[in-house]
């Protein structure tokens, strides 16, 4: 690792792996990327415990700290332990209040219990409850890069996708949102950096914009 580089560490969306940044690109002279991969949780392990055990592999001081979509829900969990540098959310929420209504319905009546995740291992079922069933062009774009197919961990992060407790938004939070989020509509989210033209999976068919929006934020 160069002391000399900043370091950048990156979180995936739920289910996704290390691919899902493949066109990120930071200056490499000044920029060292990491990916922090999934864990399977413990049995009814608290989201607090979870991001204790992810945040122990980050190593260094002043890190950015980048999570995409759920993966931006853990990211503002582990800040608690490693207190980085900046703070970036992407595609994601800052708090329940920007849920949409369907998941806020489905934690007051408990519906996200009734997710088959038994039967959501295959990469289509994955990529729709990640993505949303309306573009079989960006189900196709997303499907390859989901790879953790564990139940235990399926259903832990959508629990706590569903019931996350946060009250206030970390106070350092970078958000970058797209304006054609369907997953997380742009309507309900608050103080954010917008990409014009973003959907839910612009990480991959914007990569080039976001990763100046990312260099921007990062430098600013």
């Amino acid at each position: 690792m160069s002391e000399q580089k900043t370091q950048v560490y990156f979180i995936p969306g739920m289910a996704a792996g290390k691919e899902i940044f493949k066109n990120i690109r930071l200056p490499e002279d000044r920029f060292e990327i990491h990916v922090l991969e999934w864990l399977i949780p413990e049995k009814n392990e608290s989201m607090v415990s979870y991001a204790s055990r992810m945040a122990a592999e980050i190593k260094g001081e002043n890190v950015v700290l980048a999570g995409v979509s759920f993966g931006g829900v853990v990211a503002q969990e582990i800040a608690a332990f490693v207190n980085p540098r900046k703070l970036i959310i992407i595609s994601s929420v800052k708090s329940p209040g920007e849920l949409p209504l369907r998941l806020k319905l489905a934690r007051k009546t408990g519906a996200y219990k009734l997710v088959p995740t038994r039967l959501m291992l295959s990469a289509d079922d994955l990529t729709k409850f990640s993505i949303g069933p309306r573009s079989k062009k960006r189900l196709k774009l997303y499907q390859d890069f989901l790879h953790v197919r564990d139940k235990r961990y399926l259903d832990w992060a959508i629990k706590n996708m569903v019931c996350w407790q946060q009250k206030e938004p970390y106070r350092k939070i970078i958000h970058i949102h797209g304006d054609k989020d369907i997953i997380f509509p742009i309507k309900n989210i608050n103080d954010c950096v917008v990409l014009e033209g973003g959907t839910h999976v612009m990480l991959l068919n914007k990569g080039k914009q976001l990763s100046q929006k990312l260099l921007a934020v990062i430098e600013e």
